[in-house]
C-alpha cells in the first residue's frame, strides 16, 4: 500500500529487505519517502487488509545499449558475438525516442533504477545530438537514470583487422554491399572528443541532469586507435567525465589483444592514463588473475553480463576470481537476459546460481551478489560513488522495488522461511508491483506510469513493419549478412585476423 501525507510517501511493506544478504528480513515495515531519499524505516503491526509486498533496494544495470528488437526478432540467435554485430544493422533505423523509451520501459519495470546506454546503434535520420536529447528525454519521462556514453571508434569495422584485409577473405558477391555499410569512417579524436562535449552542454541546458550522466564511450581497445584512447584518457581526467568500454568478451578478443598488445591489454590500458576509479569494463570475460588484481587496484569497475555472454556463447565471466581480487564488480544485462525480456532479477539469479559454488563450498554469498546487482551498479552509471546505494536505509535514496508477496509465496507453509531465500530461489519481473526511484513512482501494478508502454511498442512496430515492406534493400542486406556470418567463421576459428593486429 502506498499512501501520502503531507511532503512523504509512505509504502507499507510485509518485508523489507534494507541490505540484502548483510541484514535479516524486517516484518511489517513502513517505509517514508521525502526529497527523493528514505526519510523513515519504521516497524508497523496491524497495517490492514492491503496487498501485501516484499520492498527491496532497486537494481542497476552496469552495461547495456537500449536496443528495442532482439536478437531472435533479427534472425541472430545462435551467432557467437563477432558474427552476431551485422545482424543489428537487419532492420532500419526508427524514431530514437520510442526505440528509447520502449527499451528503459523494460528496464524499469523489471526493476531497474541505474541503466548504462553504451548507444553503440545509432537510429541515424537527424543530427546525432538531436538523437542524444530524445534519448534524454526518454529517460526522463520513463523515470530510469542513465549514463549515456557516446560511441567512439576509428578502426576495424568489420572485424579485428583492417577493414581492407577483413574484405580479401569474404566472397567477392557481398564486399561492396559490406564495405558500404560496415567498413569504419573514422572521425578525429578532436571531433569525437568534441561531440561528447556537445551531448554533455545538450543535457545540462536541457535540463535533464537529474537523469542522464554523459560518458565516453569507446566501443572496445580492438576498435580504437591508440591516438582516439590517449584523447579520452585525458579528457576524462581534464572533464572528470566517466569513460565505458568493452573488453575481453571473447575468447577471439583474448588472441587479438594476446597479438596486439603483449605486454598485456590491461598494462596498456594503465600506461596511458585509462585505468582510474571512472573507467568501467564491460564483460573481461576472458581476463587473467593478474589482470584483474590491476584492474582491482586501480578502482576501475567491471560489469559481468551472465546471460549475453552464455548467449552469444562467448564463456562464463570468472566472477568469482574478480571478487577475490577485490574488483568492484556489477551487473549488466546488455540487451541479452536470458529470456530477452530484460529481467533483472532473474539476471541476478543465474549469476548467483553459476558462481555461489559448488557442494558445501561457498564463492559468492548473497551479500556479494547485492553488490554485484545493486550497490556497485550506480556508480558506473554517474561516475561516482553513490551513498547508500543498494540500501533501504534513512537518507539512501529512495529507489524501491516491491514485490507482490503473495504471488512469490503463493505456496507458504512455514512462518520461518527467509524472504531472501524466496527471492532468490524464484523472484523474477513478473513479481514487481511497484518501482521508485529518486521518490518518483515510476511502475504502479506492474505499468510504467510515465509513458504509454503498449501503445508505444505497438506503433514502434509499426513503423518497422512498414519501413520492412517499403525497403526491399533491407531484404538483401539480411542475406548479406546472413553470408557475412559464414565468411566471418573461419576469418576467427582459423585465427587469420592473428597476423594484423598492430
Amino acid at each position: 500500500m502506498t499512501t501520502t501525507a503531507t511532503d512523504t510517501t509512505f509504502f507499507d511493506c510485509a518485508w523489507l529487505l534494507a541490505d540484502p544478504g548483510a541484514e535479516p528480513a524486517q516484518r511489517d515495515v513502513r517505509i517514508g519517502v521525502a526529497g527523493g531519499r528514505v526519510a523513515s524505516v519504521e516497524a508497523r503491526q496491524g497495517m490492514g487488509t492491503g496487498p501485501r509486498r516484499l520492498a527491496l533496494p532497486a537494481l542497476a544495470n552496469a552495461h547495456d545499449h537500449a536496443r528495442t528488437f532482439r536478437s531472435a526478432t533479427l534472425g541472430a540467435f545462435n551467432q557467437p558475438l563477432e558474427s552476431w554485430l551485422p545482424f543489428l544493422g537487419a532492420v532500419p533505423g526508427m524514431d530514437p525516442y520510442l526505440c528509447a523509451a520502449t527499451s528503459f520501459a523494460r528496464s524499469v519495470r523489471n526493476g531497474v533504477a541505474h541503466l548504462v546506454v553504451h548507444y553503440t546503434r545509432v537510429q541515424g535520420g537527424m543530427p546525432y545530438v538531436d538523437e542524444a536529447r530524445a534519448v534524454a528525454h526518454a529517460a526522463q519521462d520513463v523515470g530510469v537514470r542513465i549514463g549515456f556514453a557516446v560511441s567512439m571508434r576509428d578502426r576495424n569495422g568489420i572485424a579485428y583487422c583492417d577493414d581492407t584485409t577483413v574484405l580479401t577473405a569474404l566472397r567477392p558477391g557481398i564486399r561492396d554491399a559490406v564495405a558500404q555499410r560496415l567498413a569504419v569512417k573514422p572521425a578525429a579524436p578532436a571531433q569525437q572528443i568534441a561531440l561528447v562535449d556537445e551531448v554533455a552542454a545538450m543535457v545540462q541546458e536541457g535540463g535533464y541532469g537529474d537523469h542522464v550522466t554523459v560518458q565516453y564511450g569507446p566501443t572496445a581497445v580492438q576498435w580504437c586507435s591508440t591516438a582516439l584512447l590517449e584523447a579520452i584518457a585525458q579528457a576524462s581526467a581534464d572533464t572528470g567525465r566517466p569513460v565505458h568500454m568493452h573488453m575481453l568478451e571473447t575468447k577471439y578478443q583474448r588472441d587479438w589483444a594476446d597479438h596486439a598488445h603483449p605486454g598485456g591489454i590491461v598494462k596498456f590500458l594503465d600506461s596511458i592514463g585509462l585505468l582510474t576509479p571512472r573507467l568501467t569494463l564491460a564483460h573481461c570475460t576472458w581476463a587473467r588473475p593478474e589482470e584483474l588484481a590491476l584492474i582491482a587496484e586501480r578502482g576501475a569497475s567491471i560489469a559481468v553480463n551472465t546471460s549475453s555472454n552464455l548467449g552469444l556463447k562467448s564463456g562464463i565471466a570468472p566472477l568469482t576470481d574478480m571478487l577475490k581480487q577485490g574488483c568492484r564488480v556489477a551487473m549488466g544485462l546488455d540487451g541479452m537476459a536470458f529470456d530477452e525480456d530484460d529481467d533483472a532479477l532473474r539476471e541476478a539469479r543465474l549469476a548467483y546460481a553459476l558462481h555461489r559454488g559448488w557442494g558445501f563450498d561457498t564463492t559468492m554469498t548473497p551479500e556479494q551478489l547485492w553488490g554485484f546487482a545493486s550497490r556497485h551498479g550506480p556508480r558506473s552509471v554517474s561516475g561516482a560513488a553513490v551513498p547508500s546505494s543498494g540500501r533501504l536505509v534513512v537518507g539512501a535514496p529512495a529507489d524501491i522495488v516491491l514485490l507482490d508477496w503473495d504471488a512469490l509465496d503463493d505456496d507458504a507453509l512455514f512462518a520461518d522461511i527467509d524472504p531472501l531465500d524466496l527471492l532468490l530461489a524464484r523472484g523474477n519481473g513478473t513479481h514487481i508491483a511497484e518501482v521508485c526511484i529518486g521518490g518518483r513512482t515510476v511502475v504502479e501494478a506492474g505499468r510504467v506510469i510515465g509513458i504509454d508502454e503498449a501503445v508505444m511498442r505497438a506503433e514502434l512496430l509499426a513503423r518497422m513493419r512498414a519501413a520492412l515492406a517499403a525497403d526491399a534493400g533491407h531484404g538483401g542486406w539480411r542475406a548479406t549478412v546472413q553470408a557475412l556470418a559464414q565468411d566471418l567463421a573461419p576469418f576467427y576459428r582459423d585465427g587469420r585476423f592473428g597476423g594484423c593486429c598492430g
